[in-house]
């Protein structure tokens, strides 16, 4: 009886261990605190195609998945990287906001809610439909409309955007 208890308890931990695995998100990949700054922080890894937010004392407020500019488009025939490098959100929109370069066809229009520009060349953090694990846009900062909607509740005009290197 002993050893079917054992074998039971250490089944059950097992199951709970492999449960807990599935469950971590590869977002939290992303440390649970950082250097504080004072100010707060939007992080994107164009490598494993998510971001996290970091409050004034430094501590992750929350993270999810986003998507960044391709490596090529070829509807504008040239690289659309996002830019790489520290910067700060330079204004907000709300939910109606709208592209007003994409589609290339129309000269804009795309959808872009919650917008937050962080570069003056039109680069932003902004909602979208569909986030693919995947580079899949021509330079901004894609999230979940949700995401974007918390994003733009959370940063402020002048928090620091950080966008991490491709390679």
């Amino acid at each position: 009886m002993l050893k079917l208890m054992k074998k039971f308890i250490l089944l059950s931990l097992m199951l709970l261990f492999l449960a807990g695995c599935a469950s971590v998100s590869r977002y939290t990949a992303f440390p649970a605190v950082r250097p504080a700054t004072g100010g707060r922080v939007f992080i994107y890894d164009p490598k494993s195609h998510a971001w996290a937010a970091y409050d004034e004392q430094g501590r992750r407020a929350n993270s999810g998945r986003a998507t960044g500019g391709k490596l090529y488009c070829p509807d504008v025939g040239r690289p659309c990287k996002t830019v790489v490098g520290r910067y700060r959100i330079l204004s907000k929109g709300n939910e109606t906001c709208k592209s007003s370069k994409y589609p290339v066809k129309t000269r804009g229009g795309a959808p872009m809610p919650y917008c937050m520009l962080f570069h003056p060349k039109g680069y932003a953090i902004h909602g979208t439909a569909h986030v693919p694990d995947a580079l899949n846009s021509h330079g901004c900062i894609g999230v979940s409309v949700a995401d974007a909607r918390w994003l733009s509740g959370f940063l402020h005009i002048g928090s620091a955007v950080i966008v991490r290197p491709y390679a």
